[in-house]
């Protein structure tokens, strides 16, 4: 019979559990069961549980929790004895016995043994036995012990069962063997899959990546293949170094959770299975150091950590990266988001090499953000934009449908109000300050939008449209953000947002199968939802934002643009989420609506009125200079232009 006796890792917010209160055998025990259900996820650990069901179903192993226990608080149980007896004698011994990789081949450890039969040994034998039995028994001061076998079963049993699956032999033979490395001759490494048909361009990408010595950003409009060329860099600098026996750890930064998703997948092709860094550090953390071990041994040839943002910031990945020696690679996807101030001075300034990827890497209203980046990852050394990739066949053509709705009356004074606040503003700064965004020049910016993206006419505007297409499959929606400035009374919004207003009038007006997609939807119902579109279950998607940066959705084929920010960034980023390529997809259309004074308001101030227009038709002509019915767009609009002076835009 094997009794376990081991220590819980508590994260912070068991701690926090703890100290308001709750009870500290519940959130110990439910803190080791999340262990045991994330270890579950990896395959090896997996079969290590199932090889411990085994054993509990047969009543050869019995577990029980220790921790110290002191007031309101609790601390780890570290400890570290064992005993084996049999029916006369026993062995103890005290001390660390670290058997992970790093332990095992890198570390130097050592363990006390004493012997019952020894007159030497005997009273200290006899001490760790009886010391070992009364924390079995819980009559150990300032220690609490608890059973927890049978709060584990479900999941021991389930992996055991799973584990009959498997198949696998014992790699150790019945007589015992000794302890050795076993290592893949590709073990880490990142080789460019034979099945991947690298275009002409993106080899050209890489190239001049090389020819900077390993630096630079690449500016390749969405849905050419950033990614893979990415990788493709990668697999050629890992293969470089391994010639020369240097191991390589790339990183890669992205946005979002489902990024680094999107991410993995990819980097599995490339025959690496990638570590995910993000959420709980206790779910990821000790991987990575373990990763970082087998790469400073050499027992390992390449890894690849793949993090968010956020997780990349913050001290515990930081710390990962403050103690990494060797080569590094970090490239960043959707680089223009780490120009920000607040994460620019974490990038890390031993990482050899650096690549950035953005269709869009000049930051808006930033230029000090713009030049860090440029400082730190290297100048634009490869250009693809759309009318290149289109050209190119990378993206679908597309036609462009803008359509013109009016301000009512109270929209128009209020935007007439806002203006001329900006306007004051501007004036007092000369220009000289960055519009940040919890300024009161940001707020005021983020409302004239805002009012613009909401603005009343668009939702008849759009059932026009639509009805048109009510047969169609492949459609997304983007919406605006928030409420309509002018619903709020009393604090409270008066009116249904636009997307409720949209997925009503879609969805059980015109009964078309349509989902949301926004920052509240959960990452498994997001999957789902992408799938279901996929499938032809879904005729419409809905969104706010979320779809702007690196989603793939091949399949789309008409996109609603019912808000768009000044922000060049996210209507180009939205007019790549439909222009990719999919099987049967030779053309894309793209609906935009543009916002405009109305025309029965004289009092209205010249210049105010030229301000909307002007900047609704910036967004215009950067869409039809590419479209293929361009000529008719410009026709359409050319009224407007004429009625305003703005032939020059």
């Amino acid at each position: 019979m094997m009794r376990i006796i081991a220590s819980p890792y508590l994260l912070d917010e068991d701690i926090a559990e703890i100290e308001a209160g709750y009870e500290l055998r519940s959130v110990v025990e439910k803190a080791v069961i999340r262990d045991l259900e994330r270890a579950t996820k990896d395959v090896r650990a997996a079969r290590g549980l199932g090889r411990l069901g085994t054993l509990v179903a047969e009543g050869r192993l019995d577990v029980k929790l220790a921790y110290v226990a002191a007031g309101n608080r609790v601390g780890m149980y570290h400890e570290k004895i064992g005993i084996f007896r049999d029916d006369r004698d026993l062995v103890a011994f005290k001390g660390s016995a670290n058997e992970t990789l790093s332990g095992l081949v890198g570390n130097f450890e050592s363990i006390e043994v004493f012997r019952s039969w020894d007159e030497r040994d005997r009273e200290r034998a006899l001490r760790i036995s009886r010391d070992f039995d009364d924390l079995w028994e819980d009559n150990t001061p300032l220690l609490r012990v608890m059973p927890f076998t049978d709060a584990a079963k479900k999941i021991i049993e389930r992996s055991s069962r799973a584990l009959t699956d498997l198949e696998e032999k014992s790699s150790i033979p019945q007589g015992g063997a000794s302890i050795t490395i076993a290592t893949e001759d590709r073990a880490g490494m990142l080789t460019i899959p034979a099945q991947l048909q690298v275009r002409d361009y993106q080899k050209q990408a890489v190239a001049n990546w090389f020819a900077e010595q390993g630096r630079g950003i690449l500016r390749m409009a969405t849905g050419t293949g950033k990614t893979l060329t990415a990788l493709s860099a990668a697999a050629q600098v890992t293969k470089m170094l391994q010639k020369a026996g240097e191991p390589l750890l790339t990183i890669v930064i992205a946005p979002y959770q489902h990024l680094v998703d999107q991410w993995s997948k990819d980097v599995e092709w490339f025959g690496v299975h990638p570590l995910r860094a993000y959420e709980s550090t206790a779910a990821w953390f000790p991987y990575a150091s373990q990763l970082l071990d087998a790469l400073a041994l050499k027992t390992a040839r390449g890894g690849v950590i793949i993090t968010t943002n956020k997780t990349f910031g913050d001290a515990a990945f930081q710390s990962i990266l403050g103690r990494y020696r060797g080569r590094l690679l970090l490239i960043a996807d959707e680089a223009h988001n780490l120009g920000a101030r607040h994460i620019r001075s974490k990038l890390p300034e031993s990482a050899e090499f650096r690549l950035g990827l953005s269709a869009t890497p000049e930051r808006w209203f930033d230029d000090e953000g713009t030049a860090a980046l440029t400082d730190y990852f290297g100048h634009v050394v490869f250009e693809l934009g759309i009318g290149d990739a289109i050209k190119a066949g990378a993206l679908c053509r597309y036609t462009y449908t803008p359509v013109v709705v009016e301000l009512d009356a109270e929209e128009t004074n209020l935007y007439v109000e806002i203006t001329e606040k900006i306007g004051r503003i501007f004036a007092a700064q000369q220009f000289s300050e960055q519009p940040d965004e919890n300024s009161p020049l940001g707020h005021l910016l983020r409302k004239r939008a805002n009012l613009l993206g909401h603005a009343r006419a668009k939702l008849p505007a759009l059932q026009r449209e639509i009805e048109k297409r009510c047969g169609d499959w492949y459609q997304l929606l983007y919406c605006a953000e928030g409420q309509h400035p002018l619903s709020y009374e009393g604090g409270a919004p008066q009116e249904s947002s636009q997307i409720d207003q949209v997925l009503d009038l879609v969805g059980n007006h015109l009964q078309m199968p349509a989902a949301r997609y926004t920052a509240e939807t959960k990452r498994a119902e997001r999957r789902d939802v992408l799938q279901r579109f996929a499938d032809r279950k879904l005729q419409v998607i809905a969104s706010m934002r979320c779809l702007d940066e690196g989603v793939d959705v091949p399949a789309a084929r008409t996109a609603y643009l019912l808000a768009s920010s000044s922000n060049p960034r996210q209507f180009i980023q939205r007019r790549g989420r439909v222009l990719r390529r999919a099987a049967g997809k030779t053309m894309a259309d793209i609906v935009d609506f543009i916002v405009v004074p109305p025309t029965d308001m004289p009092d209205l101030q010249d210049r105010t009125e030229r301000s909307i227009v002007a900047r609704e038709l910036a967004r215009v002509t950067e869409f039809a200079r590419l479209a293929d019915n361009e000529a008719e767009t410009l026709d359409l609009l050319r009224p407007l232009r004429l009625r305003y002076g703005l032939l020059d835009i």
